[in-house]
């Protein structure tokens, strides 16, 4: 694991149980004590306020402020967060929305500019809508955490992607799309993307695709999608 990667954990860790010792967080990630107490002082640096305890074992406790504060989000880590407002809201059991709007909008002055213009160039490609009651959700499964910054490369730099897919018979293919879109229909998501092979516009569930990757390269224009009329852009969707 990346010393970034196992500090974001680290953080994570701290913020859900208010407090953890060295010897917890060492045995968790599997590295020494020296490599935890390094990891704290580089979250210090970052601006996380973490309080320590003398004696065995090390008692480490976070400061929840400082993590309102300092912490640092990426455009794709905000666009995360919108996609969970977004499908929350799309599936009506989104509680005490105008706090989360009024949350996500202090996040975003926290990025730089060209960063919020990826961020509303991004939100472009967001729809909305219901799923039909006759969906088969008994083989819905889990989606790779590698599809949204291989998804923010793509539709930013309008990149061809190339991944395996296994279709709802299980036959397994692989392809080569313009992504065009993603659409939300709770609980699935969906890639909506042209297909050059196939001459048509296709709908990939996300939890299908595998192995994605961006193809450096060659460029494609945007298409218009010809979506239902119950699907709405995000930037449309009711407050």
């Amino acid at each position: 694991m990346k010393a970034a990667t196992r500090q974001d954990a680290i953080a994570r860790i701290l913020r859900r149980n208010s407090s953890s010792t060295v010897d917890a967080l060492a045995a968790e990630f599997g590295v020494s004590h020296r490599t935890i107490l390094r990891d704290i002082a580089a979250l210090r640096d970052q601006g996380f306020v973490i309080y320590s305890e003398c004696g065995r074992g090390g008692g480490l406790q976070l400061d929840p402020q400082s993590v309102l504060t300092t912490a640092r989000l990426s455009a794709t880590e905000v666009f995360a967060l919108l996609l969970g407002v977004a499908s929350m809201r799309a599936a009506r059991a989104l509680p005490f929305s105008d706090l989360a709007d009024a949350g996500l909008a202090k996040i975003e002055k926290s990025l730089p500019a060209d960063r919020v213009r990826d961020l509303r160039r991004f939100l472009d490609c967001l729809y909305v809508g219901q799923l039909s009651p006759q969906q088969n959700l008994s083989d819905l499964g889990p989606m790779d955490a590698a599809l949204l910054p291989a998804f923010e490369q793509a539709f930013l730099n309008r990149l061809y992607l190339r991944f395996g897919y296994r279709d709802a018979k299980g036959v397994q293919s692989f392809r080569e799309v313009e992504p065009q879109a993603m659409l939300i229909l709770p609980p699935l998501w969906y890639l909506v993307a042209w297909d050059p092979q196939r001459d048509d516009f296709r709908h990939f569930r996300m939890d299908r695709i595998s192995d994605l990757e961006c193809v450096e390269g060659a460029m494609f224009r945007r298409k218009r999608v010809p979506f239902e009329d119950d699907v709405c852009p995000f930037n449309d969707l009711p407050k």
